[in-house]
């Protein structure tokens, strides 16, 4: 209980208090969604993806080992959300954001701050999640990405489109300046992270401005509810196999553990609504999936403190 509370209280409440801002304002300003997103999409994310990788030093062994692991899980949650989306007769535009409500994980604003909590006396606790934060946003951009053109484009606009996206860019310009540990001036390192540290809470107000425009009771439906018992219950169950298959643990362990249990990630809302695919669906998916995992969550942890802590 005591977990219950301090998850809903600083991680869980801190989010949905950001989404309830965005749909007041919402509500009284009318805002065009389509141009927020866009600023979301083409300024703050790609901003706050690159401060993140080229700040980010990691453990060879430890990104091996959960190099190794992302592979295997994201991999297994691929096929699963593939198969389960045949299973149910979704539709391509139906399919993809199911997929990506199945693949992509919160693993930034939601993840790390758990993280802290949870390894505040062991700091490579805290550093496997930025690793997986990485990770996450180049499966985001690549496959959860792809999944959204391909339902509406096929071929060459495809590749065109995902090359445009600043996003990728971000990626490659963000890993060559760390590996080479080439120097940022002042003069662009200070609006940079001006932009960095306002992404959640543009985001976040962004698709609560979005949720405002939802009927709750159209959350209740099938595919969301499946999308939501895989993504935060068979998620961890994979993930624990694929653990013991691996044969860690420990920190590494108990963190890989509890990071497969967070919600769908915000961003796969985000590029939902930048591509007009089945937005709605996306963002019901993310607030369904975040409120009952300060559930899910709390028992993944109090899991993997008895088996790995």
């Amino acid at each position: 209980m005591a977990y219950l509370s301090m998850i809903f209280f600083q991680i869980v409440a801190p989010i949905l208090i950001l989404l309830f801002v965005g749909a007041i304002l919402q509500k009284k300003f009318q805002f065009n969604l389509k141009a927020l997103s866009h600023l979301v999409t083409y300024c703050f994310m790609p901003v706050a993806v690159f401060i993140n990788l080229y700040e980010t030093t990691v453990n060879l062994t430890v990104l091996g080992q959960v190099a190794v692991f992302i592979a295997i899980f994201i991999g297994s949650q691929m096929l699963l959300s593939h198969f389960i989306a045949k299973i149910l007769g979704l539709n391509r535009t139906e399919s993809a954001v199911f997929k990506n409500s199945v693949v992509l994980i919160n693993s930034g604003n939601y993840g790390i701050p758990v993280a802290q909590m949870v390894f505040a006396t062991q700091p490579i606790g805290v550093a496997i999640q930025v690793i997986l934060v990485i990770f996450q946003n180049m499966i985001t951009y690549t496959y959860g990405l792809y999944n959204l053109i391909s339902a509406t484009q096929s071929g060459r606009e495809i590749i065109k489109d995902f090359l445009k996206m600043p996003i990728v860019h971000a990626l490659i310009i963000g890993i060559i300046l760390n590996i080479w540990d080439i120097g940022i001036p002042q003069t662009l390192r200070i609006p940079l992270d001006h932009i960095a540290e306002g992404f959640i809470a543009v985001a976040l107000i962004t698709l609560g401005a979005q949720l405002s425009q939802i009927e709750l009771r159209t959350i209740m439906n099938k595919t969301i509810i499946i999308s939501c018992f895989t993504r935060l219950i068979v998620g961890p169950l994979v993930a624990l196999l694929i653990i013991y298959l691996l044969r860690l643990d420990g920190v590494v362990a108990q963190s890989l553990l509890i990071a497969s249990a967070f919600p769908t990630s915000r961003n796969s809302s985000s590029l939902a609504l930048e591509y007009d695919v089945e937005s709605n669906t996306a963002a019901q998916t993310v607030l369904f999936s975040t409120i009952v995992s300060c559930l899910t969550v709390t028992v993944v942890i109090y899991v993997s403190t008895i088996l790995f802590g």
